[in-house]
């Protein structure tokens, strides 16, 4: 079924009757009639804010045998893209049966670097939206410290251009933020959100001071959009390894540069902040916030000093401060992977020279459901913080099992495997937690399609989530 190419694994891509169809004897999948073929070149959904401009008509499908998280079964139905209905099972062209399986809505994951252009030998939009979708993630929101970076319209269209022709999952796209960005024009061009904003420098991303942070918030809460931060302060000096990394972007620096975006928020602009990586600064945090899985799973004395394959910002922190961050778990809004891959040549370099960033959207969502199974975190938890939390915040429509919602699910087993870098999508082809535990979802369902499945995927009809501010008369998509 794969074919290896450095290591990494080759998916198989099938058309929506061949991934059916090839499953007919399988105990828990049903056809009772033939799905018509579906052309992997069909149209591109597009959806602003909440309002649906355009989707094509597809099959019904039920799941049946659900169990709730509340603990009752149930089979949900869908049509176009929602669920109608929740209950007894509905007529359908297509059937699951879920028996055995955790379903759950399928993660948004709000925060990945989905490289590609000049960047490609790390990731493109086709390998990293397949190891989002391996992942159990149908929506993701890519950043725009890319090259070229997306500062202006044209830029920003062609990365939406760039997705909607690769994209095997539903994505949104953030504006960058400088102080020449034509605020106005982005949000009209469809970003999402503006940011990340650096308050500090890092990969690909350059600084604002607090005066042009002040002032770019102004404009976008004159727009009633959202900014997404990442706050670090740095302090000079030579950066050797993961202990001096740490220590020049420190857990203080960290809540200091928090509190200093607070007080140039002089507008009340509605802020994100990303990446936080230490219980004081989440502390002093008074917008959302998110975290990711390698400060919550990795810290110095797991992955030693010297390694540069763990080098991202924030840094990867000590023990004791991975502990803390748990110990908030209540207070952290949502888990986002900052999917922000490099290739193992890159990040083998010296440690001074090594980019900062690791893979992670193929493993956010199942290294969190080993901890389900461990009954350290709960579902209904781990649901709250990669899906309906992160949808909330980009104001698409959620996944979830009552009539009218997104249908897009991934189905899990109840039992862990090791992750290990062959076993992953991503092009970069490595892994910061080999030899950790996860829950692979076995099928992905984006808008009532099945789109993957042991391995093998297929397009279905994927959508852009422009934001809510896209105003049609002026794209060039």
């Amino acid at each position: 079924m794969y074919r290896r190419n450095a290591g990494v694994r080759q998916p198989r891509l099938l058309r929506h009757d061949n991934i059916l169809f090839r499953d007919i004897n399988r105990k828990n999948i049903v056809f009772p009639d033939r799905v018509p073929v579906t052309s992997l070149e069909n149209s591109m959904t597009i959806w602003s804010g909440a309002d649906l401009i355009c989707m094509d008509r597809r099959p019904a499908l039920v799941l049946a045998n659900i169990q709730l998280p509340e603990g009752r079964r149930a089979d949900i139905t869908i049509r176009d893209g929602r669920i109608v209905h929740t209950g007894a099972g509905e007529a359908a062209d297509v059937m699951i049966d879920c028996t055995g399986l955790f379903v759950l809505p399928a993660a948004v994951d709000v925060h990945v670097h989905m490289r590609g252009g000049s960047q490609s030998a790390k990731e493109d939009w086709t390998t990293g939206s397949m190891s989002a979708l391996a992942g159990g993630v149908t929506v993701v929101v890519d950043q725009p410290n890319a090259i070229p970076p997306l500062t202006t319209p044209e830029a920003f269209l062609a990365r939406v251009r760039e997705a909607q022709a690769h994209s095997f999952c539903s994505f949104a796209i953030n504006s960058g933020v400088t102080p020449d960005t034509p605020i106005e024009a982005m949000w009209a061009a469809g970003a999402m959100a503006f940011g990340e904003i650096f308050f500090a420098p890092s990969s690909y991303g350059e600084a604002l001071g607090t005066p042009e942070l002040s002032s770019v918030l102004g404009r976008i809460r004159a727009l009633e959009g959202l900014a997404t931060i990442h706050a670090e302060g740095v302090t000079p000096g030579e950066d050797t390894g993961l202990a001096t990394h740490d220590a020049l972007r420190s857990s203080e620096h960290e809540r200091e540069a928090v509190l200093a975006v607070q007080a140039c928020n002089t507008s009340d602009c509605r802020i994100h902040f990303c990446h936080m990586s230490t219980a004081k600064a989440i502390d002093a945090a008074n917008g959302s916030v998110e975290v990711t899985p390698h400060h919550l799973f990795l810290s110095r004395e797991k992955t030693g000093d010297s390694n540069s394959r763990f080098k991202v910002n924030p840094p990867i922190r000590n023990e004791r401060e991975r502990k803390a961050l748990w110990a908030r778990w209540d207070r952290i809004d949502m888990i986002a992977s900052d999917h922000a891959p490099h290739t193992m040549a890159e990040k083998e370099i010296p440690f001074p020279d090594a980019p900062a960033g690791v893979p992670g959207v193929e493993t956010m969502v199942p290294l969190l459901m080993a901890e389900v199974l461990d009954r350290r975190i709960t579902l209904p938890d781990l649901i709250r913080k990669t899906a309906i939390a992160p949808a909330a915040l980009i104001g698409i429509p959620p996944a979830g099992y009552t009539p009218g919602n997104r249908a897009d699910f991934a189905l899990y087993p109840q039992s862990a495997v090791t992750v290990e870098p062959e076993i992953l999508h991503s092009r970069c082809g490595w892994t910061p937690f080999e030899g950790y535990r996860a829950v692979f979802p076995e099928t992905v369902i984006l808008g009532g399609t099945v789109v993957y499945r042991d391995g093998e995927f297929s397009r279905g009809n994927p959508a852009w989530f422009a934001g809510k501010g896209y105003a049609p008369q002026t794209r060039q998509v």
